[in-house]
């Protein structure tokens, strides 16, 4: 739970079950390293494309050949469960092209903390990074909290973000979630995003409510 001048106080009562392991890591991870390369120049890409401004000519060069990697890349399309992208813990952002490239550095059952770097893909406007790109790594680091030591799937229930300070571009910054209480189907989480000097530059409160049977 977090206060009003962004400092993260616990909840009187927390009913929080250990017992529950996560899933065992898979020997090979998907895609293997070429996927991992693969990933890292789609990510370079989006960054240089964010901050180019092309000549006629060499943008219309840049979208034929762009159009053509989509061509070769539409032949291998896979389903939802069979996908590469968003199942790979070991690489930024889970290997997930929308998600800001943050990496885990440790966690328990009810903690975690990482870093991120916004980069140029992410900026705003003023050299900040753009509002909507917080929300994106709390949703994803609150998600796996609040369901990677539980039992069964919660979804997001409500998120709320407070802007505490502008969040700059290609800066290390650190963040920190925890599963702060359950209550039945509902499960609670809080995070903070910190710059370098530990400085909170934005914070946020979700719920999560464990899926029905059934429900997707």
């Amino acid at each position: 739970m977090t206060s009003d001048d962004g400092r993260m106080t616990p909840w009187p009562e927390v009913e929080i079950s250990t017992d529950v392991q996560p899933a065992p890591v898979l020997p090979t991870l998907r895609g293997g390293p070429e996927f991992a390369e693969l990933h890292t120049a789609q990510r370079l890409l989006q960054d240089r494309l964010a901050g180019a401004a092309l000549p006629p000519e060499l943008a219309k060069d840049v979208t034929e050949r762009l159009l053509d990697i989509t061509d070769l890349l539409a032949q291998h399309q896979v389903a939802e469960a069979d996908r590469h992208d968003g199942w790979r813990p070991d690489l930024p952002g889970r290997g997930h092209p929308l998600l800001p490239p943050y990496v885990i550095d440790d966690e328990d059952a009810t903690t975690l903390r990482g870093r991120v770097t916004f980069t140029r893909f992410y900026l705003g406007g003023n050299g900040a990074s753009h509002g909507g790109a917080q929300p994106l790594l709390f949703d994803d680091v609150l998600g796996r909290i609040v369901n990677i030591h539980q039992a069964g799937v919660a979804r997001t229930a409500f998120l709320t973000v407070n802007y505490r300070r502008i969040t700059p571009l290609d800066v290390e910054l650190r963040f920190d979630a925890s599963l702060d209480r359950v209550d039945g189907r509902k499960r609670w989480g809080s995070a903070r995003l910190l710059d370098p000097s530990g400085t909170v530059l934005a914070d946020a409160e979700g719920l999560f409510l464990l899926l029905l049977e059934g429900q997707p």
